[in-house]
């Protein structure tokens, strides 16, 4: 079951603002901060968030997993969880073969049994380095053999960091709950189908590793369309319909249209999108498409409509404001979702 609902913020790439706003966030009472890995290092700004705070959860939302091997990423999550005195989420994604080897120029093959050896090779090493066994790990993708003293990092008093996955799938979304210690959803998520699709493979994973529902966290960003007048409402709608377009044009995300019987959306989508016609793409999304794909309320009433979209479902939200909401407003609204949930 969801037990109390956390509410988390995301945290700048840009070094030079990172310690400000991670403080800020703390001092707000805010549960967690995340990075993402978008054009910067989505590891480095935790470092300073970690100094320059004392008890806010810091994580990676996400960091792309098959740009790296678990070697490097092991490094980096125990260097920062040690840091953190054990306040640290690594968060992995597989991201999108194009990107996996047009931009990373790293090999891309069968992404479920990929990811759930990524971790269990992640397990396997953090294993080794606090207990001083030998290292054997030898998958069909990575081989971990070879650990030396010099190459074992300090022991850490904390326990290795939690592990959660993005998913969107079936298959990757059961893997998720089966390896990992908590879901990070996509914010082109829908509330049914979290009920109907994520909640039961999540109940399956978890079901095959025996474990409930108690000792795993779904984490998911919410788009906020808000404002506190008819203009701000406008521009809101005006800038979120663009975003839902442009992830509705992804082939990857059509399952998710597909369950509310929109599939046939994607292929326009897509093809507008390759002709560049940005806002013909955001025509497309309709009030009901809107409303499925984010939180749409007026200022005063978006806090309990908040809620509501997570009660029962959700057990972390990173909401999406409108880039122009004021940071007093967006706190007594979150002071809302919590007298409410």
């Amino acid at each position: 079951m969801v037990g109390e609902l956390k509410i988390d913020r995301g945290i700048p790439s840009q070094l030079d603002r990172v310690a400000d706003v991670a403080r800020a966030h703390e001092s707000a009472g805010y549960d967690g901060c995340w990075t993402g890995e978008i054009n910067h290092d989505p590891f480095l700004p935790l470092l300073l968030a970690a100094e320059h705070t004392n008890s806010i959860a810091l994580g990676t939302s996400i960091a792309v997993a098959f740009a790296r091997n678990p070697m490097i990423v092991a490094n980096l999550g125990w260097d920062l969880q040690g840091f953190s005195d054990g306040r640290f989420i690594l968060g992995l994604g597989t991201q999108i073969r194009s990107h996996i080897e047009k931009r990373f120029s790293m090999p891309w093959s069968h992404p479920v049994r990929r990811m759930a050896e990524f971790v269990a090779a992640l397990k396997e090493i953090w294993s080794s380095w606090s207990t001083g066994g030998r290292l054997t790990f030898d998958g069909e993708f990575y081989t971990h053999k070879l650990m030396t003293p010099m190459f074992t990092p300090e022991p850490m008093a904390q326990p290795a960091p939690r592990i959660f996955i993005a998913a969107v799938g079936e298959a990757m979304t059961q893997m998720c709950a089966e390896v990992g210690d908590g879901l990070l959803a996509h914010a082109f998520t829908t509330r049914r189908y979290l009920d109907e699709v994520t909640t039961p493979a999540v109940l399956r994973g978890l079901a095959r590793s025996g474990r409930d529902r108690a000792n795993f966290e779904v984490s998911s960003p919410v788009f906020i369309v808000t404002g506190r007048d008819g203009d701000e409402m406008a521009a809101a709608t005006a800038s979120f319909r663009k975003q839902i377009a442009f992830y509705a044009s992804t082939p990857d995300y059509r399952r998710v249209l597909e369950l509310h019987g929109w599939g046939d959306l994607q292929p326009q989508l897509r093809a507008l999108s390759l002709a560049g016609k940005w806002d013909a793409m955001a025509d497309l999304i309709d009030d009901d498409i809107l409303r499925e794909f984010a939180v749409v309320a007026p200022i005063e009433r978006v806090g309990h409509a908040l809620a509501k979209r997570c009660s029962g479902v959700i057990d972390r939200v990173l909401p999406g404001f409108p880039n122009a909401t004021p940071e007093p407003v967006i706190a007594e609204v979150l002071a809302e979702v919590r007298r409410s949930h």
